[in-house]
């Protein structure tokens, strides 16, 4: 799904289609944060680079976000504790937040 929809999101940036006009907020999956005009396909290439950094925190935003789980669900998947993947939950989308031209919310 995540491929399908960051594929959608690159066609989206032809020239034909509007070139760089905005066309997608992801108020949900990153909690209301103004990232004004994000796509994405820009959400993966944040994602590709957390992976980079953190692979379960990436899995875990994949899982909630693309997959529709609840927290506990992915822990469940993930074999670890529901306490777990809120923590990984949260530094993900402040991660996100950042990585995507936001600001984070904590200061993390």
């Amino acid at each position: 799904m995540r491929r399908i929809l960051a594929d959608w999101g690159r066609s989206r940036r032809t020239l034909k289609r509007g070139g760089k006009i905005p066309l997608l907020r992801l108020d949900e999956a990153l909690d209301g944060a103004d990232v004004p005009g994000l796509d994405f396909a820009d959400l993966d290439e944040a994602l590709n680079a957390l992976a980079e950094v953190d692979p379960r925190k990436s899995q875990v935003v994949e899982l909630r976000f693309f997959g529709g789980l609840n927290l506990e669900e992915t822990a469940e998947v993930l074999k670890v504790s529901s306490d777990t993947v809120l923590r990984d939950w949260k530094m993900a989308k402040n991660w996100l937040r950042c990585e995507l031209g936001g600001e984070s919310l904590d200061g993390a």
